[in-house]
């Protein structure tokens, strides 16, 4: 069937721009079988092996950032800015873009610039409770501004509509969704059996993401004797620091307490540390706590399976990762602790009391998902395909 329909979806840098990018991608084929989407990128960011992998086109452009202060890069960048500007219309155009979607990262500021100048339909999506900058100027022309969670910062121009959609979700997180609403039980052992642990006793799960975050690791290996009387723990350490996780548990309770993450550990210990867990779904699946950074994708993917959490803040950049817990904390579906306070004494002292009392977890649990979206890839599709003509 000849496609109707194309769509160009612009973004990436990183796997919390690329994710929600795929999604919507893969919502806007399911809705409209005929449309067709591609992809503009760098070739510098995730979107370079991920969106050809999710048997998507690509477009690459060279990466613009913008001057943040005075320097050699800001003599050469209004040259570079519209050159990239005119290749993001030569590609619209040969595409037949009929609406251009944004979700922030180098490759969305001249998507954006480009588009407006040629009249074409534009939707942002903003991931952050603090917009970037790529996504500020693209809220200055777009028909849609759509928003992962209230007060971005981002206002939409008059005539245009601005809505909190949330974050859309990777297909994992929406499959386990899925599973959970059938049979939440079910779901949990099936997940905890996957990890090799037992369904049948309390299960923490600690990540500061790929590549890990040291206070984390520090605060909870150091308390891992506390712990392991009252819980399970899965330790996502980050990629070269389970090394000295272990040490640590092995310091504070004994090396048998470890075991190696999945069905087919090493050992019988009931702390299970692996540096990075593909199938993060299985985790956040059968947790009863999850101890974690506070970025986007997992205070919303948290929030859509009801999950509660202890939110520890990146302590750099602009505090957005504050921002984004704090709506859900405020909802009552987790906490938050500066990354300062969280020590191996708060640990010890507030994550087996929050474990021990059951009904106030499972009250977290249902005011996270009563905070959190869980269909805001369909959302945008209906919004995007809304806007062809």
């Amino acid at each position: 069937m000849e496609s109707q329909v194309h769509i160009v979806l612009a973004g990436g840098g990183t796997a919390g721009h690329v994710n929600p990018l795929l999604s919507v991608g893969d919502a806007i084929r399911t809705m409209d079988p005929t449309a067709s989407v591609s992809v503009i990128g760098t070739a510098q960011g995730l979107e370079s092996d991920l969106v050809p992998r999710a048997g998507y086109e690509m477009d690459v452009i060279e990466k613009v950032p913008f001057p943040r202060r005075p320097d050699a890069s800001m003599m050469s960048f209004p040259a570079r800015w519209h050159h990239e500007v005119a290749r993001v219309r030569d590609i619209l155009s040969r595409r037949g873009a009929d609406v251009v979607v944004g979700f922030g990262g180098y490759a969305s500021a001249p998507a954006y610039r480009a588009a407006h100048r040629m009249g074409i339909p534009m939707v942002v999506h903003e991931q952050n409770a603090r917009a970037g900058m790529a996504n500020r100027l693209g809220a200055r022309w777009a028909d849609v501004v759509a928003t992962a969670f209230d007060e971005t910062g981002l206002r939409a121009r008059p005539g245009a509509r601005l809505v909190r959609v949330g974050l859309p979700l990777r297909p994992a997180i929406a499959r386990l969704i899925d599973s959970r609403e059938r049979d939440a039980r079910v779901s949990r052992r099936d997940c905890a059996q996957a990890l090799g642990l037992d369904p049948d006793r309390p299960i923490i799960v600690v990540t500061g993401g790929s590549l890990g975050a040291l206070s984390l690791n520090a605060a909870v290996s150091s308390a891992a004797r506390e712990l392991l009387r009252h819980t399970q723990v899965v330790h996502l350490t980050g990629r070269g620091k389970d090394v000295e996780v272990r040490d640590m548990v092995a310091q504070k309770a004994g090396a048998d307490v470890i075991n190696d993450l999945g069905p087919t550990h090493a050992g019988m210990g009931d702390y299970h540390i692996a540096p990075y867990l593909e199938r993060i779904d299985l985790a956040f699946g059968c947790a009863d706590l999850v101890i974690c950074r506070s970025g986007a994708g997992s205070v919303c993917e948290l929030s859509a399976l009801g999950v509660p959490a202890v939110y520890v803040p990146l302590p750099v950049g602009n505090g957005e990762q504050r921002f984004n817990a704090a709506p859900v904390v405020d909802a009552g579906g987790g906490v938050l602790v500066d990354d300062h306070d969280f020590t191996t004494r708060w640990v010890a002292r507030n994550v087996p009391a929050m474990l021990a009392d059951t009904d106030a977890l499972a009250k977290a649990g249902h005011q996270a998902w009563s905070y959190g979206i869980r269909d805001a890839a369909q959302t945008m599709a209906s919004i995007v395909l809304g806007l062809v003509d």
